[in-house]
């Protein structure tokens, strides 16, 4: 299966990452792809965690990586793609921009400290900000339940993703 079409000349190619559990991370990832999409000269790719290969990276000319917080870290599935696209790709991705987006029940600063470190790792260039969107979900049963993002917070995302898509296509990052 083809991740991007075959490259049209001048297209750039934004991969979206994420993983998600209970809906909030996918429903940012997918504000983020949307409103890429709607950036003429950018090719997006939404891609779960799971499925994510070296090659994907690869392929693309930026990304977006979006991850709930679990437990004070990046969620298990999201740190397991790390795991396995990091060494296939260290030094072959250096300077492509990126983004990067997290869920969290209450804080997420540690996950975002975690995902930024090891795109610095990568040699990424972050090009906006890391929105912590928090669900102010605390007991197990609000931790387990779906989510629903706010209209507000969808639109910080989708923002994020008309920026990378733009910026990629312009050629300014």
């Amino acid at each position: 299966m083809r991740l991007f079409p075959a490259r049209q000349r001048d297209m750039k190619r934004l991969l979206i990452v994420y993983y998600s559990y209970t809906g909030g991370t996918e429903q940012m990832a997918k504000a983020a792809a949307e409103a890429g999409r709607g950036e003429e000269g950018t090719d997006v790719c939404l891609m779960r965690a799971e499925d994510c290969q070296a090659e994907d990276m690869m392929a693309a000319d930026g990304y977006i990586f979006a991850t709930p917080e679990n437990l004070a870290a990046i969620a298990g599935v999201m740190k397991a793609f790390f795991d396995r696209c990091y060494y296939p790709v260290l030094g072959k991705i250096e300077g492509r921009p990126y983004a990067a987006m997290i869920c969290a029940g209450s804080d997420g600063e540690n996950a975002r400290a975690q995902l930024e470190r090891i795109a610095t790792g990568w040699r990424l260039k972050k090009v906006t900000d890391t929105p912590i969107i928090c669900t102010r979900a605390q007991t197990e049963k609000e931790i387990l339940a779906a989510k629903t993002i706010t209209e507000a917070d969808q639109e910080r995302c989708a923002e994020i993703g008309a920026t990378l898509a733009a910026g990629l296509a312009m050629g300014i990052f």
